[in-house]
């Protein structure tokens, strides 16, 4: 279905005209409905666009203080958190999870270490049936029954994707070192100071500005053929989350770090540009070098259990990996994306930072044609500027 009323707003460089173009067509042709594009190169918003609608009906603009669920692209804001208490000392990648969280010993776990959980490695990738949704709404609950529970595989071994749980392991982490819970603590240590328009959860005040996500068409029976004992069934389906649940209330006022976190590109760019460009930003220092170049050591490669395509994880981050993610360039570059297309990429060779947010899932469980299509818009044209 052609959609001819198309109309990109927001400041763009001529060099990235191509990006522009890529919003334009997915616009046009009604893969798209609403979206947002920033791309910042050291401190400069070369791309800052925006276009679409923010409901199903086409009544609504999208404007530029959007904000959208990000399903686990969340995952980026949540590992910077903790990324900011290792700089400071506080937490300790080669310690064990004991060291500050005791219960985390039962069951098997006592040899886990902080790194294994923000490289996936862990084996605590979800909960152990029963689990419904309103369960993981209930964060220190949702993080006791993780602490008791025996790793799905030896911890260290292999990645498998922390997929609902992320946010819960490593925000009580945040919880047991600085007495804040990981929303807390990332609106006054990170959003706050650096004025970035992304929280985890949404405060009711913000509902009347987030674009409800319009799920891709799921198979219901997609998951009957996994094996029901294996890391990736158990992850998936417990609890089992379908698209529509982001638009719920219950989801909104709920602290899943992993997966629910609202911003804007412009706010997810803020935040994760700290990354890009050396863990400074306009004077605010969250990260020396030495966590940043800890943040990109590879933890783990191969065939996630969870994802079931070969990854390369480095703390919290995933790293470049040609097979699965073809248009993220090689070299210093890490990344990750949510559910149906949000992204981030923070790319530490040209310190740029490139954020995409949308309403319209695609199918894909990290990215989508639209990811790609704009992701390689940008390095097409970085290519031609020859930076």
């Amino acid at each position: 279905m052609e959609h001819t009323l198309v109309e990109v707003s927001g400041p763009c460089d001529g060099r990235f005209g191509s990006v522009r173009a890529a919003l334009e067509e997915q616009l046009r042709s009604g893969e798209e409905l609403g979206a947002s594009l920033y791309v910042d190169v050291d401190g400069e918003a070369v791309v800052d666009i925006w276009g679409g609608y923010r409901d199903e009906s086409r009544t609504v603009p999208w404007t530029r203080d959007t904000l959208t669920n990000v399903w686990s692209t969340t995952k980026a804001v949540t590992t910077l958190a903790a990324l900011v208490l290792v700089d400071r000392g506080l937490l300790d990648v080669d310690a064990p999870v004991r060291t500050y969280w005791p219960e985390f010993a039962a069951n098997g776990k006592e040899s886990v270490l902080v790194r294994h959980v923000l490289s996936h490695t862990s084996g605590v990738s979800g909960w152990e049936k029963p689990c419904s949704l309103e369960d993981i709404y209930e964060t220190d609950a949702a993080a006791a029954r993780l602490a008791t529970q025996a790793p799905w595989w030896e911890p260290g071994t292999a990645s498998g994707y922390h997929g609902l749980n992320f946010g819960h392991l490593v925000g009580e982490l945040v919880r047991r070192v600085t007495g804040q819970s990981l929303r807390s603590f990332v609106a006054t240590e990170l959003a706050g100071p650096l004025g970035a328009d992304f929280q985890i959860g949404a405060d009711r005040a913000d509902w009347h500005r987030i674009a409800d996500l319009v799920p891709p068409a799921v198979d219901p029976h997609a998951l009957d053929a996994l094996d029901q004992t294996s890391p990736m069934y158990k992850t998936l389906t417990s609890p089992l989350a379908g698209g529509d649940v982001a638009n719920t209330a219950g989801w909104r006022l709920a602290e899943i770090g992993a997966a629910n976190g609202h911003g804007t590109a412009a706010g997810l760019a803020r935040l994760l540009s700290v990354v890009s460009r050396g863990g400074a930003v306009d004077g605010l220092r969250l990260l020396s070098p030495e966590t940043i170049d800890l943040a990109l050591k590879e933890q783990a490669s191969g065939v996630d259990l969870v994802i079931g395509l070969p990854m390369r994880w480095g703390m919290g981050f995933a790293l470049p990996e040609a097979h699965t993610f073809p248009y993220v360039p090689e070299g210093r570059v890490c990344f990750w994306g949510g559910w149906g297309g949000s992204i981030v990429v923070m790319d530490l060779d040209r310190r740029l930072t490139l954020s995409y947010t949308m309403n319209k899932m695609g199918g894909g469980v990290v990215g989508s044609e639209r990811t790609e299509a704009y992701v390689s818009a940008l390095y097409r044209a970085v290519r031609e500027a020859g930076n």
